[in-house]
């Protein structure tokens, strides 16, 4: 490992000596260079080095590299001004973009599998043309072939930076073999394609030039011949041409783009069938299709758009997303939003017909809720307030979710959002009754529809002139419902209930005969809500604590109490002790017995018992608590941390 390591730092040598030779660098830091390195040099010696040390190396040589080319800039303009000739490049201006490459070959090497690890390689290389692209993008396609990422981004800097169209063509079709179902290949294929010609025609444009050699034969000799008295017309994919149609002389030449039109409608045409072929189910595919026909200014785009519509409709017909897109894509672009008057009202129609043959087609839960979806955006927008006229409003909303309700597509989502809008509008009757009739129908086990329900009804007791009465009529149904579901699902019914009728003792002691009756059929939570923990500490604050010390015994008598309501009950002692109530030490203690007795592997648990002894009782307690907890968890680290603290 010494001599490797050796050998290379003695390679080093020409451009340390040059570094010097040039005053960019002391002999001083110099040494610290060569002591760095070596040290970089023996990690990667190791038998399973790292990526990370990989990484560190190759941060800190391109660190380096980077303050060499900022002192040798200083010393350039330092002998310009003395009148002396400019620095020439020598060994020490490659060697270290010469050793980064290296070390991310080695990596790379060593991290095959890593593309992210590549994809940095192909960047540092990109960044600094020093020749190894082709050389790293070969290396990378032959170990990530399945990668559609890495296809694209070879063709992108064949196209775009080696200004090759021919070999960026021929690896986004090798990529399509190889990644047939990826939409992003089939879609940068298409858009290469029609930037390439786009420059094409802009430069053909400017020249003036006859477009028809575009029209030819298909052959191999044909192509090169072309290809080779077209070179000058490969252009960067990063460059702009604008205002094209200023070069144009006469009618003639606007015939002439019309070549190039239908030369781009035809490429699409073909790309967009292989990938309908390759990726038959892919919704978002046609979309994207669709929108690069929509931006680009092709010959009989219109009935390629055309096209694109009659597939998508046959093949996705019954997918509530695709009439969703097809409605929204009459939504007014911004341009026509701004000129608003009846051209916004006409959109607004045409999309609310879409989704209502939606609704008669796929008349499902989904289809409803993007509709409504679509009228709230409406509704909530500011152009939409402007817009008197127009035909969404919140009474067509309440409409929707009547016909959902009808046709029998109202899910619980659905039903939650007409109630809700019912209470906007300041409709608590309708939303009462509605309520009502769904709790008592399709979602008699839905806790939220329920909550809903009592909620409203919990509002207007306070505003009865028969109170008693009222909460009597809330309590039944309630009762029925809080039966019926478990601890977990009714979380939201209980914690209302809890706090509705906390001051009410003769309904609060139902519910918590209820509660215990619930308690009885499975275990109070451990982890999330627990019941019995919510009740105790709603008795704390609004009873006694004999009350409070009732009310937990009762629970605790219970099978399977949860280690929540332990903690409460714990709690609750151990500020009685704090401010000396008799017994409340003793107390705590035992809880903490029949606790572990139950939960003897809780690492929280021990701690706060051994804290308790330490604050409260003796060490002897406190002693005694440790090697309990020692012997049974095999681990006393907590412990010994909360008594430092």
């Amino acid at each position: 490992m010494a001599d490797v390591v050796q050998y290379r730092l003695e390679r080093m040598v020409n451009e340390l000596d040059d570094l010097e030779k040039k005053g960019l660098f002391t002999r001083r830091e110099i040494a610290e260079i060569v002591k760095k390195r070596r040290k970089f040099e023996y990690r990667l010696k190791r038998p399973s080095p790292l990526k990370q040390d990989f990484l560190a190396y190759i941060e800190y040589e391109k660190q380096l590299d980077a303050l060499r080319f900022l002192r040798r800039k200083a010393v350039s303009k330092k002998l310009k001004e003395q009148g002396n000739k400019r620095l020439k490049k020598s060994v020490s201006d490659f060697a270290g973009i010469t050793r980064i490459i290296e070390l991310y070959r080695l990596a790379t090497n060593r991290f095959k599998g890593d593309i992210e690890l590549w994809f940095q390689y192909l960047e540092y290389c990109r960044q600094k043309r020093n020749g190894r692209m082709k050389k790293a993008l070969a290396s990378v396609i032959r170990f990530h072939p399945k990668v559609p990422g890495v296809w694209i981004y070879a063709a992108a800097w064949e196209f775009d930076h080696n200004l090759n169209v021919a070999a960026a063509r021929a690896l986004m079709q090798n990529g399509l073999r190889v990644c047939p179902t990826s939409e992003d290949l089939w879609v940068e294929y298409l858009r290469m394609e029609l930037t390439y010609l786009n420059k094409l025609k802009a430069r053909k444009i400017a020249l003036g030039e006859n477009v028809k050699p575009l029209v030819r034969d298909k052959g191999d000799a044909n192509d090169k011949q072309w290809k080779d008295e077209n070179k000058d017309l490969f252009m960067s994919l990063s460059s702009e041409t604008e205002n094209n149609h200023d070069f144009l002389q006469d009618g003639e030449s606007e015939e002439k783009l019309d070549v190039l039109q239908e030369q781009g409608l035809i490429i699409l045409h073909t790309i967009y069938e292989g990938s309908v072929e390759a990726l038959p189910t892919s919704l978002s595919l046609r979309k994207r299709f669709y929108d690069i026909v929509e931006s680009t200014d092709l010959a009989n785009s219109e009935d390629m758009k055309k096209e694109i519509l009659v597939d998508m409709r046959r093949d996705f017909s019954t997918e509530p997303e695709y009439w969703d897109w097809l409605a929204r894509c009459e939504v007014p672009s911004p341009e026509d939003i701004q000129k608003g008057g009846q051209d916004f009202v006409i959109h607004q129609q045409k999309a609310i017909q879409v989704y209502e043959e939606a609704t008669e087609n796929v008349p499902s839960a989904t289809i409803f809720k993007l509709f409504t979806k679509f009228i709230k955006d409406i509704i909530g927008s500011e152009i939409a307030d402007a817009q008197s006229s127009g035909p969404i409003d919140t009474p067509y909303l309440l409409e929707v979710y009547k016909k959902a309700e009808k046709m029998g597509c109202l899910d619980e989502e659905l039903a939650q959002q007409h109630i809700s809008l019912y209470l906007q509008l300041g409709k608590y009757h309708e939303a009462q009754q509605l309520a009502i009739n769904l709790c008592d129908g399709k979602f008699s086990n839905s806790a939220q529809i329920w909550y809903l329900r009592l909620s409203i009804e919990m509002r207007h007791i306070a505003s009865s002139t028969s109170p008693r009465d009222d909460l009597r009529a809330v309590f039944e149904p309630l009762r029925k419902i809080l039966t019926k579901l478990t601890v977990s699902e009714a979380e939201n019914l209980w914690l209302m209930a809890l706090k509705f009728f906390g001051s009410h003792r003769e309904y609060f002691n139902k519910l918590v005969q209820i509660s215990q009756m619930c308690l009885v059929k499975g275990v109070d939570g451990d982890e999330g809500f627990s019941l019995s923990s919510a009740i105790v500490k709603l008795v704390i604050q609004k009873d006694s604590v004999d009350r409070a010390r009732e009310m937990y015994k009762q629970f605790l008598a219970l099978p399977h109490p949860g280690i929540s309501l332990y903690k409460t009950c714990i709690e609750l002692e151990e500020n009685l002790a704090a401010i000396g109530v008799k017994d409340s030490l003793k107390n705590a203690r035992r809880l903490y017995e029949t606790a572990l007795a139950s939960y003897d592997h809780d690492v929280s648990l021990w701690r706060d018992y051994y804290a308790m002894e330490i604050k409260m009782g003796t060490s002897e307690t406190a002693n005694a608590v440790y090697w309990r907890a020692r012997k049974t968890l095999k681990d006393a680290t907590a412990l010994v941390a909360a008594h430092d603290v």
